[in-house]
């Protein structure tokens, strides 16, 4: 089985989608529509419950949304004013209908539906303290976490025991909860993950990215704060802020790849700011070519960018259908290799003779950027040139980001001009970054105003597991190296 998406293969993946909304007749079917429009954040898996006031009702399915929520009996089978949907890419847990969201309990206050985005970064140690005490996991999920959690607490509403849930979690989190009383809506106190909040005659509706909103034609009204509740009783909504307040951290690399570019973040279209990003990088890292290509799809706004910021014409040089399934089978290495240009292939007439300078967000393993490289040298291209509308991915992603191990992050292993040589690059440059925070309309000072940990390695929680992990390592090497 070879992937036809070699160009993806290679990236960050994109954490998980998650969309709510309460007070709509057919809150079920619209909340497919808005996993249509978050689709990108989460190809593994999609699950939709809804709730009709009595019973809770759920849904979920391997694969996209379409072919599993866009069927009559799947949507008649979901009724109520009340849903939640969510969108996977599995970052903790194996990949199983078992783990798909939303995860739906019995507790003693009633039924039980969360929607997660975001990783708790102790959810391991909280498994086994909860397993202890007599805890029975249904998943491999850290969400699961959560709900356990809730329904051990000590406290006697459901509002304080949520709470009490949340205050014993670190890392980061968007949550969409469904509960007899109503919806509740929230962000981890850093921001780290995002949750966007609109209206649509009257019904509340809660989306990772604002283009579900407007896909489903809704009115955004805020984001959720970082550490806020939302509180939703049918259209009615109330706000409070159980926690201490903290500098905000959003992920930085919602700007840079994660968020659709017609979304808007943070009060900023995440398709200007990845042409400013492309700027920044044509004056920080200026080359004599002849055409600015971008990397299919994601490269598209930082190239168009560049090519402003820099003057070189801005040209389609890499072609990408859309038409090709995800994976197919092949009968042969030479078929495999040959796979490999029915996602992308190199606009020949275009590239012949020509210096280019390819656009891409990101370079995380190398792999993609030496497919890329060397497709353009077989296309005839006299100069390759390489920028990035990022800084260099030196660290792992602990939020709810898949990132490979350190070890196996290119820029963890190499310097540029290791770099430069292991994707057969005439050069390559990426942006700095003070260059992205530049473009984002901020200053990285003492207290960054982002989470750019994959970057700069400044995490901004306690990392339990992995650092317990790392402990464990270490014992055991060295028990080896004593042996």
């Amino acid at each position: 089985m070879l992937t036809t998406n070699p160009f993806d293969d290679d990236k960050l993946r994109e954490e998980c989608g998650i969309f709510g909304v309460s007070g709509a007749s057919g809150a079920a079917a619209l909340t497919a529509l808005g996993l249509h429009a978050l689709q990108h954040r989460g190809q593994e898996a999609a699950g939709i419950t809804s709730f009709d006031g009595t019973l809770f009702h759920t849904h979920r399915a391997m694969g996209h949304v379409a072919g599993n929520f866009d069927r009559d009996d799947v949507i008649r089978g979901l009724p109520g004013e009340v849903a939640c949907g969510h969108v996977r890419y599995s970052t903790t847990g194996e990949t199983a209908l078992r783990n798909v969201q939303p995860l739906y309990a019995d507790l003693s206050t009633g039924g039980f539906a969360i929607a997660h985005n975001g990783n708790i970064s102790n959810a391991m140690k909280l498994r086994r303290e909860l397993v202890r005490r007599g805890s029975i996991f249904q998943s491999t999920s850290d969400t699961e976490t959560i709900i356990h959690l809730v329904a051990t607490s000590n406290y006697r509403t459901l509002l304080d025991r949520f709470i009490d849930a949340l205050k014993q979690v670190e890392g980061a989190y968007s949550l969409i909860v469904m509960t007899p009383e109503g919806m509740i809506a929230c962000r981890d106190p850093l921001g780290i993950r995002p949750l966007v909040m609109g209206r649509l005659d009257g019904a509340v509706i809660f989306a990772s990215e604002t283009v579900a909103l407007d896909v489903c034609g809704a009115t955004f009204e805020r984001a959720v704060e970082p550490g806020e509740l939302v509180i939703v009783q049918g259209t009615e909504i109330r706000s409070i802020h159980p926690f201490q307040a903290v500098d905000a951290r959003p992920c930085i690399f919602e700007w840079v790849y994660f968020s659709r570019p017609d979304s808007i973040a943070g009060d900023q279209s995440v398709y200007s700011v990845r042409k400013e990003i492309g700027a920044q990088l044509a004056l920080e890292a200026p080359v004599d070519a002849d055409l600015v290509i971008p990397v299919p799809d994601s490269g598209v706004p930082a190239a168009i960018g560049y090519a402003q910021a820099s003057g070189i014409p801005f040209e389609l040089g890499i072609i990408r259908s859309h038409y090709v399934g995800r994976t197919f089978i092949q009968p042969g290495d030479k078929v495999r290799h040959l796979g490999v240009k029915l996602k992308h292939n190199a606009n020949r007439a275009l590239i012949r003779g020509k210096k280019v300078v390819l656009i891409d967000d990101s370079i995380v393993r190398g792999t993609t950027s030496l497919k890329i490289v060397q497709m353009m040298r077989e296309a005839g291209a006299a100069e390759v040139h390489m920028r990035i509308a990022s800084p260099p991915t030196r660290h792992s992603c602990f939020y709810g980001v898949d990132t490979p191990e350190r070890a196996k992050l290119l820029a963890a292993k190499l310097d540029l001009g290791g770099m430069t040589d292991f994707i057969h690059a005439d050069s390559l440059s990426f942006v700095s970054i003070e260059g992205l925070y530049k473009a984002l309309n901020a200053a990285r000072g003492d207290k960054p105003s982002y989470c750019d940990a994959c970057f700069t390695g400044d995490y901004p929680t306690t990392l339990t597991d992995h650092d317990e992990s790392s402990t464990v390592d270490q014992f055991a090497m060295l028990a080896e190296r004593v042996a």
